[in-house]
């Protein structure tokens, strides 16, 4: 049995990853969606990492699983606590020194998605589940965008990426070279947009299972 630790994107409660942790659960896995105090002013990037290593608590045989700016946040818990595979979920890969608001501009986003659209977070979502985790959306504060990613390099620890071939926010075609550049792996590959873990959390629970 495998314990896996979800840390959230910005704004995002930890409902959304309800059903992904469902599934988990039923596979005989522990699951820990973290709870982080975006809405807080005074909490940066090692308050994130602060609030993951204490829900974790004395759990053990842990996967890190890191979705969209929660890649800033992943490698810093691994960095604190003992973990056996780190997952990044369609992340945020952070360089040391970059700030997560330094990033979009840093990795070419800003080329690639140049306008927002309202569905760019749901639109493979079931409307009803949708808009019950759109309820649940938070504040999302300024604080950790405005700080240096603290690590002087990755942490020791084996890592996996899984994009989103349908993802809006981050193509799947950006995030392959960002992947490439940065963490000098070949990502593996979903279907499904940004929100994964509503749009498809049995395939993702296998998927993230089978690392195992």
């Amino acid at each position: 049995m495998a314990t896996f630790v979800l840390i959230p994107g910005g704004a995002c409660d930890p409902a959304y990853w309800r059903p992904l942790a469902a599934e988990l659960r039923g596979r005989g896995h522990d699951a820990v969606p973290v709870d982080l105090p975006c809405e807080d002013d005074t909490a940066g990037l090692a308050e994130y990492a602060d609030a993951a290593v204490e829900q974790i608590g004395d759990r053990t045989d842990l996967v890190v699983v890191a979705h969209s700016l929660g890649g800033f946040t992943g490698p810093l818990v691994c960095d604190r606590v003992p973990v056996d595979l780190l997952v990044m979920l369609t992340a945020m890969v952070p360089s040391p020194g970059e700030a997560p608001g330094e990033w979009w501009s840093a990795t070419g986003h800003d080329q690639v998605v140049r306008e927002e659209t309202e569905d760019i977070y749901y639109h493979d979502v079931p409307a009803e589940l949708a808009a019950e985790t759109e309820r649940h959306s938070r504040d999302q504060s300024d604080t950790p965008a405005k700080e240096p990613w603290p690590l002087p390099a990755w942490p020791n620890v084996p890592t996996k990426f899984l994009l989103c071939r349908d993802d809006r926010l981050f193509p799947a075609g950006f995030m392959r070279q960002v992947v490439r550049e940065r963490l000098g792996i070949v990502p593996d590959e979903i279907d499904g947009g940004h929100m994964v873990m509503l749009s498809r959390p049995a395939e993702l629970a296998d998927r993230l299972a089978g690392y195992l």
